[in-house]
Parts: structure tokens; sequence; C-alpha cells
């Protein structure tokens, strides 16, 4: 029986939902899903949730870069058919915005995946991704999104690291700097916009020197980083979605006398909550058409389910573990998918650690891993000041001690672009014979625990 404290607490709740002030417009903000199939049906189960809790408010989706995963054995197998029905699904019920990510081309290289995203009536923006034979955009910069009786003004960005995209569309890209960029365009495209709203596949880095660009009031959505939080900057809030799907940001549009005014709220979601029966159907048959003996071949187990952060700093034990480290640190946007309960399977293996490769080793200073510490495990409440240009994911000793030796280790993504992710002083990493990030994965999977 419902306790009285716990009763009261529940109808002073109800009150204060029912005391808030209905949303002028709802925008539903997602970034990097990489065909999260798990979560695709609950994603527009959610969609259709949330316009039903508000009828007559207007309600559109802004998808923020990375829909498609190459690395998903039945995405790739299928093209995409999971991703084009939800764009299709989502595009019948609400006006739906995609902005260009760097895995955008993994199937059908770059116009005709634009092409293909269009078909289902979704609106595709990248202004700064141009088409190096006709010097033009691929894509718009900006649409004009109806909000009911407002209008607001999306311009989309993306990444220029030309190293993120796939091999064999490269030579298809030629990308502006989006600082360069928007200096040029963003005063331009936001000129008296009532709604000025941006999205951005660039990454924490970036969007710091682009945030003074935006007018102020500015619904600022980033990706690419893979992180998740909130940050207000005056009237702009400027926010990430996560990645996989586990979570997505419901923005409410509230007009007052002061102006227009967002607020964003994080909202997870889960395998199993309610999922749209249609795609879920879909997502079903295409993965009992697509998945092989070899996809579902147990490689390990879990005593308990793991969601994609957990499922991330797990693997980052076992490589420091497998390589006999004290230290060990590998980039956020090698991981996706957490891990099921119980036995996992290839196809789970491959969705959790995207990028396999040898690792890499160093004698270091403990005053250089107490620094390179501060900028690392970021989550939704990190403090601004903290906030760093990448996503890095450590298992560390809890104090590193200045004038004391470690043995550091880490992927060879990270080794490859070690100034980036390691800074000036990166020191020089030495490649760990016959182990790589999966293996080491795989071992501790199979580990007593």
């Amino acid at each position: 029986m419902r306790s009285p404290i716990i009763a009261l607490i529940f109808v002073f709740a109800v009150v204060a939902r029912a005391a808030a002030p209905a949303p002028d417009a709802i925008v539903l903000v997602a970034g990097d899903l990489h065909s999260a199939y798990d979560r695709t049906a609950q994603f527009l189960a959610r969609v259709d949730q949330i316009r039903a809790d508000h009828p007559g408010v207007p309600v559109a989706v802004l998808i923020n870069g990375d829909t498609f995963e190459l690395g998903n054995a039945v995405a790739q197998r299928s093209a995409g058919a999971v991703d084009y029905a939800l764009f299709t699904a989502l595009a019948t019920r609400v006006p739906t915005v995609v902005n260009l990510g760097n895995h955008e081309p993994e199937f059908h290289g770059v116009a005709e995946t634009i092409a293909r995203i269009q078909a289902t009536g979704a609106l595709v923006l990248g202004g700064n991704v141009v088409n190096p034979s006709t010097r033009q955009p691929y894509a718009p910069a900006s649409t004009r999104l109806k909000l009911g009786p407002r209008e607001a003004v999306v311009v989309g960005i993306t990444t220029d690291r030309l190293s993120t995209f796939r091999v064999a569309v490269r030579p298809a890209l030629d990308l502006a700097d989006p600082v360069v960029w928007a200096k040029q365009h963003l005063p331009v495209l936001f000129r008296a916009a009532p709604l000025p709203i941006l999205l951005t596949h660039t990454g924490l880095k970036v969007d710091r020197a682009l945030l003074p660009l935006v007018p102020d009031g500015t619904l600022f959505a980033g990706a690419h980083d893979h992180l998740r939080f909130v940050q207000r900057a005056g009237r702009t809030v400027y926010f990430h979605s996560g990645s996989w799907t586990e979570f997505i940001s419901v923005a409410r549009l509230h007009v007052t006398a002061a102006g227009p005014a967002w607020d964003v709220e994080p909202v997870r979601l889960a395998p199993d909550d309610p999922a749209d029966a249609a795609l879920a159907a879909l997502i079903r048959t295409t993965l009992a058409q697509h998945l092989t003996a070899e996809d579902t071949a147990v490689v390990g187990r879990t005593p308990r389910a793991l969601g994609p952060t957990d499922a991330a700093h797990f693997a980052v034990e076992a490589a420091r573990r497998a390589a006999g480290a004290d230290f060990a640190l590998v980039g956020g946007t090698t991981f996706g998918a957490g891990l099921p309960a119980g036995e996992v399977s290839r196809f789970a293996l491959e969705a959790c650690v995207r990028f396999d490769g040898p690792l890499f080793a160093a004698e270091v200073d403990g005053a250089w891993l107490k620094t390179l510490l501060t900028r690392c495990n970021q989550g939704p409440d990190t403090p601004w000041a903290d906030r760093a240009g990448e996503n890095l994911v450590a298992a560390a000793p809890a104090d590193p001690v200045p004038g004391r030796r470690y043995r550091f280790v880490t992927t060879d993504w990270v080794a490859k672009n070690a100034k980036t992710y390691l800074g000036e002083d990166a020191p020089a990493l030495t490649e760990v014979p016959a182990l790589k990030l999966k293996a080491a994965l795989i071992r501790a999977l199979n580990s007593p625990r």
C-alpha cells in the first residue's frame, strides 16, 4: 500500500505538472543514433507519446547527424532499411530535419544518401559540405520550420575532419571549416530570425568557437562527441543529446512578454520502453534476414546488463588489465551500445566496441597523468569550465603521484592523433604486441568476476 507521504508527493507532482504552462512548441533532438535498433522503435513511440500528451502543440524532430552505422552488420547488409523507415515514419508525423554527420554517407555515398533521406519526406541540411565537382553544397544550409504561428530558422553545420569520414567517400567531399563558414553565413541566415536553431555535428571544441557567433536565445544542439549535457549561455541553450538513442533531448518553447525562451530536458529511452509496433516488426524481420551464425555466436557473458556508459568503462578497464597498465584511455566515440545480461553475441560486442585496433603503451609521469585525468570521464554534471575538447574514457588510479612512473595504454586511433587527444606533450607510444581492444574485452567477458 502506498504510504501517505508518498501519496502526497505523487499528488503534488501531478498538480505541479498540471499547473505548469503548456509549451508553445516542442522540438525533439537526437544525434549520433548509429543504427541503434534496440531503441529505434522506442524513439518513434516516444514521439507519438509526446504528441498525444500535448494536443495542439506543434512538435518537430531534429536529427543531428550520424544516423547510420557501417559497423552494424544488419544496417550494412540491409543498406539502412530500418533507418530510412524511421525517417519516413517521423516525417509522416511531424516536420523532420536531418543534419549531415560524418556517418551519413556510410552506404550510398553523399549525393545518393541525401536524395534517399529527402525521399522519406525529411529535410536535409549541411551547407558547409561541398561537392568538389560542382563547387555547390550537397544540401541546403538552412530551412524554415513552422512551429504553429511561429517560424524557426534551422541551420546545419558538419565537421570538417575528413579522417572521420569513410575512406571511399572522401574524394567526393570538400569540407569548409565550420567556424570560418559560420562567421560568413550565420549573420545572414539568422538575420531577423524569430527562433534561431543551430545544429552542429562538429564536436565541443569547435562549438565553443561557434557559441559567440549565434544570436542570444538560440537553441544550439551539438553532436559528434557522444557527450550529454545542457549548458546555458545567456538566453541561448547549448546541449548535447548523447548517442545510441540512449537519450533524446526535449526542447520546450515558452513565449512570454520577455520573448521566446527554451528549456531542454534529457529524456532516457530504454530497450524495454513502449515501441512502435510496425517499426519493431520491421526491425525483427530485418535482424532475422541479415544476422548470420557468426554474428549470433556467443563470445562471452556478463552477470548483468551494462548501459552504454558502464559498458565503455568496463571495456577500458579490460584494456588496462590486458595490457598490465596503470592507466588506460580510449576515445568515447569508440563505443556505442551497452552489453546485455548473460550471453554476449559477436553482434552485441561489435555494437559496443565500434572500432578495433592494436593497443599502444608508454611510461609516463604521474603529473602528466594527473593533468590528463582532469579532461576524462565527462558526464552530464561536469562543470562547463572543465569540459575539454574531446570525449575521453579512462580507467586510472584515483590520484596519480607526481614523480612516479606509470604504465599508460591507449588505442591506435589515439596514438595516431596523439596531439589532439593527449596534448602537445604526448608521450612516445609503442604498440603492445598481439593485443587489440576487442580481444581485451572478450578476455574480460570470459574471466571470473
